[in-house]
């Protein structure tokens, strides 16, 4: 179908095809088995500028927004969803700067963000604290020019790799989530330092680590926004990433469905191949159609945010929710068309299933979605 995408968006998207299909497929098998992060492939992307794509061009970025984000992202998981995410979750990790930060901390960060030069990460899991963003532990208490951060994030994408973080700890406990503040915190920090590297079903390239504070000071100059402010800026900037996760779960699925479609005029069984027969056509076509059905919802939601609409939170969530449960249901048909070999490490399909999996689970599982969007309707039936 036709999206009536702009010239530069279509530049964006034969760009992150081609890195794609010449620098990420040839070596997604091999990251998914050493799960080291794909620094070579980052700084091809840095060098391509596609980092820069969503930031304003005043703070070195191209100006562009989350379609462009999702375009990007879409294209780059048809060949790895892990080494996709890396690259998405900078863009997570940048968005809170974008949204809330300052001229002063947007003129600090945000150009070497943009150049790639820096890649970024946002924490705000904790052991205690998933689903509910309310209960994180981690406490950031100020003392005189500095704050003073104290605890554990877990399940952090880009964790101890990116140089970049923003972070989101309790600045009054007695408010509950209106007691949480947002803050950059920069690598090498005295008293932030990693934890346990995270071993992963997929996505297994995307390193996932613990963030460790103990006495961890910072410049009280590196609060984004205002104190209690932290909650708002979480969920702003979900709003504006989980278009960013669909693409991705949309890029998975579209992969597996090229793989499957492929597949299917290849192998022969009775004297044909396998496409000739109804059970599988009709396979074929429900997953072509939901996969459309998926980018439709995704590319409406990423529009509805860069045109500035007030109220994103469910178009945001049913997108997310949408083609993360049609990624999953689409790669487990592809290991189904592959049969046996689709079970096997070396055929792609099983990968794209494993790495399917967490797009129903990260930045609000697929139940928190429905929350969002029930409530949403709720409330708008009230008006």
């Amino acid at each position: 179908m036709d999206y009536l995408l702009t010239d530069e968006q279509k530049m964006i998207q034969e760009l992150a095809r081609k890195i794609a299909d010449d620098k990420i497929r040839p070596v997604a098998a091999k990251y998914d088995v050493s799960e080291e992060y794909p620094w070579e492939v980052i700084k091809v992307l840095a060098e391509s500028d596609l980092f820069a794509i969503f930031v304003p061009e005043q703070y070195g970025g191209t100006g562009g927004g989350v379609l462009d984000l999702c375009i990007a992202t879409e294209e780059l998981s048809r060949a790895c969803g892990g080494i996709a995410v890396c690259y998405a979750a900078s863009a997570l990790g940048t968005f809170p700067i974008i949204l809330f930060g300052s001229d002063e901390q947007k003129k600090k960060y945000l150009p070497d963000l943009a150049k790639g030069k820096k890649v970024a990460a946002f924490a705000v899991t904790e052991p205690e604290a998933g689903s509910d963003a309310s209960a994180i532990k981690t406490t950031a208490v100020k003392k005189g020019d500095y704050y003073v951060l104290n605890g554990t994030k877990h399940f952090i994408t880009n964790g101890g790799e990116a140089q970049t973080y923003t972070v989101v700890a309790m600045t009054n406990k007695s408010k509950g989530a209106r007691g949480a503040s947002a803050f950059i915190i920069e690598k090498g920090t005295p008293g932030f330092t990693f934890g346990k590297k995270e071993e992963k079903l997929g996505i297994r390239t995307a390193v996932t680590r613990e963030l460790v504070f103990n006495e961890c000071k910072i410049p009280k100059e590196n609060l984004i926004a205002k104190e209690g402010m932290g909650f708002i800026v979480t969920m702003r900037t979900f709003d504006m990433s989980r278009p960013g996760v669909a693409a991705q779960a949309l890029g998975i699925a579209q992969g597996a469905f090229e793989a499957a479609l492929k597949y299917s005029r290849e192998r022969v069984q009775f004297g044909k191949p396998i496409s000739s027969f109804q059970g599988i056509q009709w396979m074929l076509a429900d997953m072509a159609t939901s996969i459309e059905a998926a980018r439709a919802l995704v590319y409406s939601a990423a529009r509805a945010t860069d045109a500035g609409a007030k109220d994103i939170a469910k178009a945001s969530a049913m997108a997310k929710l949408y083609a993360s449960d049609v990624a999953m249901k689409v790669t487990v048909d592809a290991v189904q068309i592959f049969g046996g070999y689709g079970y096997m490490k070396d055929y792609p399909v099983e990968k794209y299933m494993r790495d399917a999996k967490i797009t129903q689970i990260y930045e609000g599982t697929n139940q928190i979605q429905r929350n969002i969007i029930a409530l949403q309707l709720i409330k708008e039936l009230a008006k």
